[in-house]
Order: C-alpha cells, then sequence, then structure tokens
C-alpha cells in the first residue's frame, strides 16, 4: 500500500469515526410517542437471549420492536412492538425494515436475510449489529472458518469442506477418523454427527442435511443422488480433536477497543449447553491464551466491518477448544451474546445483555465493565431447565426452589416460551456457591424442586 493509499484509507476511518460519533451524540432516549425523535431498534430474533437485550434496550428508554418466526416468543412479551415473519425471506425482511425505520438492527438469530442487511446499512444508514459483512461471516462456517484459520492465522482443527457425499468422503479420509461432521449452516448442534468409523459417514451426511438451518423441504438425501440434488448443504469435516474442555470467551467491541470478560467453562449434551460457570477456574496460561486467541479473532472481523464503513460494535461469544496437552483451538464465534454466557446475569456487575446494549450505543467498555462481582473466590452457574413435552409447558412450586439455604446466592430465570416440541431449554437456574461442585449440587436441588405443568396443544 502507498502512502497515498494509506492516507486515503485513514482518512475514510476518521470520517467513519467522526459519523458514529455524531450518530451517537444526536440519538433521543426515553420519548416512545414520537417516531421522528424516538431511537428504535429492530430485534431480529425473540427468544431467551433477545428477551434480555431488549430488556436493556428498554431500560435507557429505546424503543425496541421484536420480530421471530412464530408468535408469543420471549422478547415479544417486554418489547412496545412485535412481528411474526419468516426473517430469511428477503422481501419480508425488507418489507418489516421499512415499515419500523429502526435506527438499530440487532441480529439474535441466524437464519436472516444478510443481503438486506448490507443493503440498508448501504443505503439507509441504519447501524447492524455489530456490522452486516460480520453477521454473514458468522453464519457460514465455511467463511467464518477460512477467515479464522487462513486470514487471521487462528489455530484450529484440520477441516475441510464438502458439497457431495463423495466429496465428504473424500475429506473425512483426508482429516482422518473419528470425525466431526457439521452442515455449515447450524446452530446449538443441529445436523452435527461424530463419525468413528466410515460405515457410519452417510448417516452422518443425512443427518447434517436434515439438520441443516436453510432446509425448508423433503428430499430424497442418499448418497448416490446427493450429486444432482440443487437443495443441498455443503458441509464441514474436521478432525476429533483430543478434546479435554470448552471454554467461551466473550469478547466486547467497543468504542475503547477490544476487551473480554472472565473465561467461562461450560458442559454440553448432544452439542447444547447444559451448565456453565465462571470464573472457569483453568490454569494462568490457558486463561491468557483463551483472552488473546478471542481478541485475535475479534480485531480479525472488526478490520473488516470498519472496511465497509461499520462501527463492529457489541459482544461476541468466541467457543474455544482446549485440548488434553493444554494447547487452544478456535472453534466458532456468534457476534451476539452466547446461551453459556447467561452466567453473567449473576457474575459481573454488567451482564453480557447490558455490555452488548452499552458498546451498541457507543459507550466505551473497559476492564472495569467486565469484572466479577464474585467475592471470597466463589463461583458462579448458570443450569438449563430443559423439559420434555408436547404443548404448553410451564412451571409451579418456585418459591419452595428458590429456598436453597446452602447457596451464596440463586436466581431463576423462566423464558416463557409458548410451546414444548419434544426438547426444548424453556428457562435457567443461575447459583453462586464456593465451588463449581457446589454451585451444581444447588442448582440440581433446586431443578428437582421445579414442577412442571403441561398443558395438551
Amino acid at each position: 500500500m502507498s502512502f497515498l493509499q494509506k492516507s486515503n484509507a485513514t482518512s475514510m476511518l476518521n470520517e467513519q469515526a467522526e459519523h458514529w460519533k455524531s450518530v451517537e451524540n444526536n440519538r433521543t432516549f426515553g420519548i416512545l410517542n414520537s417516531a421522528s425523535h424516538t431511537t428504535t431498534a429492530l430485534l431480529l430474533g425473540s427468544g431467551e437471549l433477545g428477551k434480555e437485550i431488549a430488556i436493556e434496550l428498554i431500560r435507557l428508554g429505546i424503543k425496541v420492536c421484536a420480530a421471530d418466526s412464530y408468535a408469543n416468543a420471549p422478547a415479544m412479551q417486554v418489547a412496545q412492538e412485535n412481528r411474526v415473519l419468516d426473517m430469511s425471506d428477503s422481501k419480508k425482511l425488507q418489507e418489516l425494515i421499512n415499515n419500523i425505520n429502526p435506527n438499530i438492527i440487532i441480529p439474535e438469530v441466524e437464519a436472516i436475510s444478510t443481503e438486506v442487511l448490507k443493503d440498508v446499512v448501504k443505503n439507509k444508514k441504519i447501524q447492524v449489529v455489530p456490522s452486516s459483512s460480520i453477521t454473514s461471516i458468522a453464519m457460514d462456517r465455511e467463511a467464518l472458518r477460512k477467515i479464522a484459520h487462513e486470514k487471521i492465522g487462528l489455530p484450529t482443527t484440520p477441516y475441510c469442506f464438502a458439497s457431495s457425499y463423495k466429496e465428504l468422503e473424500e475429506g473425512a479420509k483426508i482429516v482422518g477418523y473419528p470425525c466431526v461432521v457439521k452442515p455449515i449452516m447450524s446452530s446449538s448442534g443441529h445436523g452435527q454427527s461424530i463419525v468413528k468409523d466410515p460405515k457410519n459417514l452417510e448417516d452422518a451426511w443425512i443427518e447434517a442435511q436434515n439438520g441443516r438451518r436453510s432446509k425448508h423441504k423433503t428430499q430424497n438425501l442418499q448418497s448416490e443422488d446427493s450429486e444432482n440434488n440443487e437443495d443441498i448443504s455443503r458441509v464441514i469435516v474436521e478432525s476429533l480433536a483430543p478434546l479435554d474442555y470448552e471454554l467461551t470467551v466473550l469478547t466486547v467491541c467497543s468504542s475503547a477497543g477490544i476487551t473480554t470478560c472472565e473465561p467461562i467453562a461450560q458442559c454440553q449434551e448432544n452439542g447444547d449447553y447444559r451448565q456453565s460457570w465462571q470464573p472457569a477456574n483453568i490454569p494462568e496460561n490457558v486463561r491468557k491464551s483463551a483472552q488473546n486467541i478471542a481478541k485475535q479473532a475479534v480485531e480479525g472481523l472488526s478490520k473488516i466491518a470498519k472496511e465497509n464503513g461499520e462501527t463492529c460494535w457489541g459482544i461476541y461469544g468466541v467457543e474455544l477448544f482446549v485440548l488434553k496437552n493444554g494447547d487452544l483451538l478456535f472453534n466458532e464465534l456468534s457476534p451476539r451474546p452466547h446461551d453459556t454466557g447467561m452466567v453473567t446475569m449473576i457474575s459481573q456487575y454488567y451482564s453480557e445483555f447490558a455490555l452488548h446494549v452499552l458498546a451498541i450505543l457507543g459507550v466505551p467498555i473497559t476492564q472495569k465493565h467486565t469484572a466479577l462481582c464474585l467475592k471470597d473466590n466463589k463461583v458462579a452457574l448458570s443450569h438449563a431447565l430443559v423439559v420434555q413435552g408436547n404443548g404448553a409447558v410451564g412451571f409451579t412450586n418456585l418459591a419452595q426452589a428458590l429456598d436453597e439455604e446452602d447457596c451464596t446466592r440463586c436466581d431463576i430465570r423462566i423464558f416463557g416460551k409458548p410451546e414444548v416440541h419434544g426438547s426444548r431449554r424453556m428457562g435457567v437456574i443461575l447459583t453462586v456457591s464456593n465451588s463449581v461442585n457446589d454451585a451444581k449440587s444447588c442448582a440440581t436441588r433446586i431443578a428437582s424442586k421445579l414442577h412442571t405443568v403441561e398443558l395438551p396443544s
């Protein structure tokens, strides 16, 4: 890059910074009856994470419209407005944005038409959180993995991508068995399989196709027909790492730069979290390495956002593998609050949701904002309330459940999801105790005292 190009690039970044500084200073909070003066946020996705984001926005006098694919989603229960639509339908999403005319768009799920988001940033100067480009990249395992490993240089497991069963067979031979097969677009473990032997590879291929986010219709997914099927999802096949445990590092990008929270440890079931705790009680070298990798990941993505004139402000959930030899590998990244980060509602002075909203609004986030509120080496834990059922499910015996003397602190968040069909996360128990095991025991006792009430659909 020449001196002139560097000067032009620096000038452009300075102009963008001044633009966003002006935007922050001119926003009005707390006037909810004036369309021309109210700061309005459109929440794309209204689950339990979106509900907490909406609450933080409303506390600051921001008008919230909560959108999702089904009615009465958790965030819709607190937002001033709500809409039900297929957000992956570009026409419907564009109509929603035109109708609401928000100042800020906050994606909370991944089934979104990202091309529409890129267009509104360019033509309407709407702030997309953290940016339209990062939202698009993070939705796609292929794009994210290539940027993380091949451009940023982060350590990852060996991997290959495949558009057909034949390519999957070849890729599995390259990375070796056992391996993991995932659709490039999915979340919470959907469509994911561990393959220990080549004879199980075809089942993994079919599972990936059925579990992918973009699946809209039933189709013949047998391997011999996959070459000619236009509605096939690419998959990633990667080596099964000698995993010891997993970490999430919540990483905040704000007007003050990039900072991290204390790493969060977790345990999962079928690719979905069941418990998470903070601090993770890990060696200091692992802690520092985890935070450094997370910062590098967010710094690399933020450069892409800034090149497109966007802020990249917000919180990122960076998922890491810790191997048995102590090495760390980058796994995935969510450009939004993370489900394992629900523990921050009881472990930190500012929860991940508060940090997300403050960063979005231009508040400079520093280490004082990400500090733990725990004392005397206490440990905080979140425990997912996963319910089996077929219809509307609620809870009773709340007072008895929270009468837990052995916990330093405990709390419950009931999400208020309208229905369960099969298995669904319906709430979270939050505990603080003297150790991880004590916190787990406390949460388990609280869960056992809660009673579920099911109304058939």
